[in-house]
């Protein structure tokens, strides 16, 4: 089966883009993907994953790409399948979920800083943006 260069999934709650061009597996992708999605809370526990096939057929890829990063998930702990039922999130979260969300902070972080200093913004004036920004959006 080919593979499509930008295939996208927008199934409920779950938007699954791959690339062809990033050098990352395919499998891989999808599972980066959803963990993210579990970590950021657009996918809840109980939540159905769509079916390898359909996934796969939205997708222009291999079922057996999706079943393997099916796989990687539950060995994760990130979902669970139910024999002849499909494949939940996991009720109990991902075990995982708590460094996987520290995860995409830290990766955010790090273009962050990468942009501010390519556009000469200093650390401090990073942090007070950054601290301005959270009181515009209400947290503490």
């Amino acid at each position: 089966m080919r593979f499509h260069a930008g295939a996208c999934l927008i199934h409920y709650n779950v938007r699954i883009h791959i690339s062809t061009n990033d050098g990352v597996p395919i499998y891989l992708q999808v599972v980066n993907q959803v963990k993210y999605l579990v970590a950021s809370g657009k996918l809840e526990p109980g939540e159905e994953l769509p079916a390898i096939r359909v996934l796969a057929s939205d997708l222009l890829v291999n079922p057996n790409t999706i079943a393997r990063a099916y796989l990687e998930l539950e060995r994760a702990g990130v979902v669970v399948k139910r024999h002849g039922a499909g494949t939940y999130i996991s009720d109990a979260g991902s075990p995982l979920a708590r460094r996987e969300r520290l995860k995409i902070l830290h990766d955010r972080i790090d273009a962050l800083l990468a942009e501010a200093k390519q556009l000469n913004v200093g650390l401090d004036e990073v942090v007070k943006i950054i601290r301005e920004r959270n009181e515009h959006l209400g947290h503490e």
